[in-house]
């Protein structure tokens, strides 16, 4: 398969090469006509200066003056054009050639020639001047007059051999074929550094596609010191194999976390059904048995419906539609009654930092209270038997405050970072949690991260507490403006 630098290359050097060809393609039907007309407007301006020379030198009306015949071989010289003079009656009198005897002397022009340039004032066009020349040349003629009485006194005519003017044209076409040769030849290997230089990190992105395809993740796109758009996108790539490298990881720990919750309950639930049906449980002990199957089963049930609480958080997020305005100390409370038996079985003091007003809140008040739930049954399940429970709540900053304190064992500092992690257990958490799935505390994370709020957990001296806010609501007009009114 054809490299992206390759096929980069190779588009690049077709549009510089048919950049070229058109570029070429315009100068011939352009460049052509331009020197052509070029060449001719010179060969005018040459015919008005010897016109003017000849006015000047003339004496007498005369044309066959020396000076003005030394003039006449210098302009030629430098032009490249023949020139020559001839009196009203159409006679060469005076010629460019250097050579006394010259061929062209004396020779008499057709009166055709001399009609047409009466005619016109001047003369600009392809002719032989009536067999004058042999061959067709480009010629130019005016009359030139006297510094007297401004009357026709002879003509000035300006000749060039067709071949002169396709001489003129093909060297500069030859200059211009080797400048464009040059630069093409520059832009090829500007168009190749770049091209290279471009699809280097593309086709490493593609090969690292191609990894991915097959679950290797690991493969990253080298982005050197590039500040352009493909560096831009080379870092964009590597971020994005970084995000789907942590994904996967992630889902291959989901899939053996939850792999492991349920087999747990699972084996326990068929050993015993075994054992019962069997009969290698004794019938007094049925009871106690048929407990920890109804209690293993309460617990899988309850790891899936947080699993699938789980699944929908992510994939819809709490909807904004669902967000109001709500009491949340009343929350709070609520919340807290449910927890009075299994407080008092621990015996429990609950030390309730609590205002005495309303504290309105926006958001999803079921989510709210999920995250308040999961926060007390963590800390009640956690807290050391006779200790004390500390709920506060307070406000500031536009923000109301939860904090769930309990007294237990500490946290490891190691663990803090994960504690909100899916299936994440502390080592105490292990050993004293066995009704627990690891996941209140991811489930509390994600409630609040869609929410755009924060949560904080610091655990220190037997003492753990977890902190949350939630965004307070807008206070209501009477209420806005007594507050303005107090101010």
């Amino acid at each position: 398969m054809k490299s992206i630098y390759f096929k980069n290359f190779s588009a690049t050097a077709a549009m510089v090469v048919m950049s070229f060809l058109f570029l070429g393609l315009a100068l011939v039907f352009l460049g052509r006509s331009y020197v052509i007309n070029s060449y001719r407007a010179g060969m005018e301006t040459n015919a008005q200066e010897v016109s003017r020379s000849a006015q000047a030198l003339a004496s007498d009306g005369e044309l066959n003056d020396w000076s003005l015949r030394m003039t006449l071989s210098t302009v030629s010289q430098t032009s490249g054009n023949h020139i020559f003079l001839t009196d009203t009656a159409g006679t060469v009198v005076s010629c460019s050639d250097m050579n006394i005897a010259c061929v062209h002397l004396g020779r008499q022009l057709g009166s055709g020639v001399l009609s047409a340039l009466n005619a016109n004032g001047s003369l600009n066009q392809i002719t032989t001047l009536g067999g004058f020349y042999e061959k067709p040349h480009y010629v130019v003629a005016q009359p030139i007059r006297s510094a007297a009485d401004d009357s026709v006194i002879g003509y000035v005519f300006v000749a060039a051999d067709s071949a002169t003017i396709v001489d003129s044209w093909d060297t500069f076409l030859l200059v211009y074929l080797a400048a464009a040769a040059a630069v093409m030849v520059m832009a090829l290997l500007m168009a190749f550094m770049t091209s290279k230089r471009m699809a280097k990190p593309l086709d490493e992105m593609a090969r690292a596609t191609r990894h991915f395809a097959h679950g290797d993740f690991s493969v990253r796109v080298e982005e050197g010191d590039r500040t352009d758009e493909i560096g831009a996108l080379a870092s964009a790539f590597n971020t994005m194999a970084d995000s789907l490298e942590k994904s996967e990881q992630r889902r291959n720990d989901f899939i053996a976390n939850v792999s492991h919750e349920l087999k747990t309950p699972m084996t326990t639930i068929a050993g015993y059904a075994e054992g019962l049906l069997d009969g290698t449980i004794p019938k007094e002990n049925e009871d106690k048995y048929l407990a920890i199957i109804a209690e293993e089963t309460r617990r899988l049930s309850r790891l899936v419906r947080s699993m699938l609480d789980i699944s929908r958080l992510e994939s819809t997020g709490t909807s904004l539609t669902r967000r109001r305005e709500f009491d949340l100390l009343e929350v709070v409370i609520t919340t807290l009654l449910s927890f009075e038996d299994r407080a008092n079985q621990k015996k429990l003091e609950m030390d309730l930092q609590l205002p005495e007003n309303h504290v309105n809140v926006l958001g999803d008040p079921d989510a709210i209270t999920r995250v308040v739930y999961n926060l007390l049954d963590n800390a009640i399940k956690f807290a050391r038997e006779g200790s004390t429970l500390t709920v506060a709540l307070w406000k500031t900053d536009g923000k109301a405050y939860v904090s769930v304190r309990d007294q237990g064992e500490t946290i490891p500092e190691s663990d803090l970072p994960f504690i909100f992690d899916r299936f994440h257990k502390s080592d105490r958490s292990r050993s004293l949690d066995r009704d627990g799935v690891g996941l209140g505390l991811y489930l509390v994370k994600s409630i609040l991260d869609a929410h755009g709020e924060d949560i904080a957990v610091t655990s220190k001296d037997g003492q753990t507490e977890f902190v949350f806010t939630v965004m307070l609501a807008p206070p209501a007009p009477k209420e806005k403006a007594a507050k303005e009114k107090k101010k």
